[in-house]
């Protein structure tokens, strides 16, 4: 990628205005890595678990209502690996130190994510590529790979929510199925329905 030389040179003034921070990795939402600074750390390893725990966030935002992922923070015994959005295309991921102030942290992750993301989508667009890996302007189709894990994740978003278990208080003839939308019935710790012995 000819964007790679300016997303390294990002990740060293990063490490330059955060002390703390011991490893950055710049990767695409595909878990491919196109820049790194992260000495002592195996960065494709990195970058595809970064992949996967993306998509388990990207995940959660959605069945949480919480829209589009922008970050992602995890807090170890040693110090925090945090990933951001960078763009439609690519995320940054970041090792600190435990004595990292965490607003500057996400000051400065955000601010880096968003950089390495114009440069990263701008790169993108101008070889034909679209988000999902849809079909380029000319009408080729320039990632199925990612177009198939588009699919995929649309067929897994469409399955349906199984049924509310019955209510015991309703007759067999009374039983409806729960709407999605409602929260399920809950009852106080302790009470006791019809059917308890």
């Amino acid at each position: 990628m000819a964007a790679e030389p300016e997303i390294l040179d990002e990740l060293r003034r990063l490490r330059a205005r955060l002390p703390q921070l011991t490893g950055a990795v710049a990767a695409g939402r595909d878990g491919l890595v196109l820049a790194q600074d992260a000495p002592g750390v195996e960065p494709d390893g990195l970058s595809a678990l970064t992949a996967t725990t993306l998509a388990v966030a990207i995940r959660m935002t959605e069945a949480t209502g919480r829209g589009e992922f922008r970050e992602l923070l995890i807090r170890g015994a040693d110090g925090y690996v945090a990933t951001y959005a960078a763009g439609r295309h690519a995320v940054l991921t970041l090792l600190t130190q435990d004595r990292v102030n965490v607003g500057r942290l996400h000051l400065e992750g955000r601010r880096a994510g968003a950089r390495i993301g114009e440069l990263v989508d701008a790169h993108e667009d101008a070889h034909g590529r679209t988000a999902h890996g849809k079909a380029a302007p000319d009408g080729t189709d320039r990632e199925p790979a990612a177009r198939e894990a588009a699919a995929h994740d649309t067929a897994a978003r469409d399955t349906t929510r199984p049924a509310a278990p019955p209510n015991p208080n309703q007759s067999h003839h009374q039983t409806q199925t729960q709407d999605p939308s409602r929260p399920l019935p809950t009852r106080p710790v302790g009470a006791r329905t019809g059917t308890d012995n």
